[in-house]
């Protein structure tokens, strides 16, 4: 329909007056376009969710902690909230993988089943997508007596 054809057409044909409020567009708000959400944005609330379970030491696998440790002490580098965690997201759902170390004495199944519940909580609340999946990879125990990330020095 044209513009001219719009505007001969009778009063009756014409939306209903709302009050004096003009209605722009049509419709929810929701249905005007569409939002995506990145891998790398699941990836770091599922991150940071999985830090917050007490038991929890580190995420990741050895060789990638290595990395991360490295990287962190580069001037300028930033620390990976995401390491340890893969997602797969669709449109309306996503599945994530978790690479997780320990602390020794905790109830390994306890620990696994409070990130997986923190971490469903935390990516459906901020992004609204349906959580299918959590598989927790358990790849280490931190022990006591293990030195932190950090090399002993020489000088003392």
């Amino acid at each position: 329909m044209t513009e001219t054809e719009q505007r001969s057409k009778p009063d009756s044909a014409r939306p209903a007056d709302t009050g004096g409020q003009a209605k722009r567009g049509g419709g929810d708000p929701a249905t005007r376009g569409r939002t995506t959400i990145a891998d790398g944005v699941v990836e770091k609330i599922a991150g940071l969710a999985a830090r917050d379970v007490v038991g929890v030491h580190a995420m990741g696998s050895g060789m990638s902690r290595t990395f991360g440790a490295v990287r962190d002490r580069v001037p300028g580098g930033t620390k990976s909230v995401a390491r340890g965690v893969k997602a797969e997201v669709g449109e309306v759902q996503t599945a994530l993988d978790l690479e997780i170390v320990v602390d020794y004495g905790v109830a390994i199944a306890d620990v696994a089943r409070a990130v997986r519940e923190n971490v469903i909580t935390a990516v459906e609340r901020m992004t609204g997508l349906e959580v299918v999946e959590v598989n927790i990879a358990v790849g280490d125990v931190k022990l006591p007596d293990d030195e932190e990330d950090e090399p002993e020095t020489r000088l003392q």
